[in-house]
């Protein structure tokens, strides 16, 4: 069902411009920027990377807060919770966040922006691509139909793991020398992995009790994570395991 008090905010009342901004984010990445960009020197971003890290970290650091303190520290069950749609305080700042998440995970979009207009082309890989775009239907989904309850699971590892990912990327714009020197930048690769098992394990779940929460999201988010798993385990094999490392995807 709809979620009646998310239905009508800002880009959920329908699914068109949600989708407009993945088509317009995708034409970019595949023709507009390579092609902009083809003749021309790659843009120095140092100090608008470092603003944007800077916001990343610390609205990851809030929402993390967020769904910790306002649900799965104090009140939720890992095993089974339901989407509570009413208006009392707790649902509605669950369902706050949920929206949040999903305007984050827009802005996100930029980070393959940022690499077009960088000339990093290497790095607007498959994996890359479609974790973004992933992520930003995901979220539209969940806020508009279930904002809160067992899927918000999800929010509580990303918003923890780009926290990490988001300071190592601020570090390494502010002092660009010492990215050789920061011994634990493979680490981020495997909490993502781990992000992923992590998340098929508590969504299986729900096969197996009696809960009031969708079992249809099994069948989304098992076979995308386990995608994702794959995708990431690959990378990090390219990226580690062989003699050339490649740069660290997003």
């Amino acid at each position: 069902m709809v979620d009646p008090r998310t239905s009508s905010w800002p880009l959920l009342g329908s699914p068109f411009p949600a989708l407009g901004i993945l088509t317009a984010y995708l034409y970019f990445v595949n023709r507009i920027g390579p092609s902009l960009m083809a003749n021309r020197p790659a843009m120095n971003l140092r100090t608008v990377l470092i603003i944007y890290n800077i916001f990343q970290v610390v609205v990851s650091t809030w929402l993390f807060y967020e769904c910790l303190d306002g649900a799965w520290l104090w009140d939720y069950d890992l095993r089974c919770q339901p989407v509570d749609y009413s208006a009392s305080p707790k649902a509605l700042r669950m369902a706050r966040g949920c929206y949040c998440y999903f305007i984050l995970k827009i802005i996100e979009l930029l980070d393959t922006v940022f690499f077009i207009l960088r000339k990093k082309f290497n790095q607007v890989s498959f994996l890359h691509v479609y974790h973004h775009t992933g992520m930003v239907a995901l979220a539209w989904g969940g806020t508009k139909y279930l904002a809160g309850g067992h899927g918000t699971f999800m929010g509580v590892l990303n918003t923890f793991v780009h926290i990490v990912m988001y300071s190592y990327y601020l570090i390494t714009n502010i002092w660009p020398d010492q990215k050789k020197h920061i011994w634990w930048k493979k680490y981020i690769t495997q909490m993502q992995m781990v992000q992923f098992a992590l998340i098929m394990i508590h969504s299986l779940q729900l096969l197996f009790r009696d809960c009031d929460y969708p079992k249809f999201t099994v069948a989304v988010l098992v076979p995308q994570n386990l995608f994702m798993l794959l995708l990431f385990a690959d990378f990090y094999r390219k990226a580690y395991w062989q003699k050339k490392p490649v740069e660290k995807e997003k």
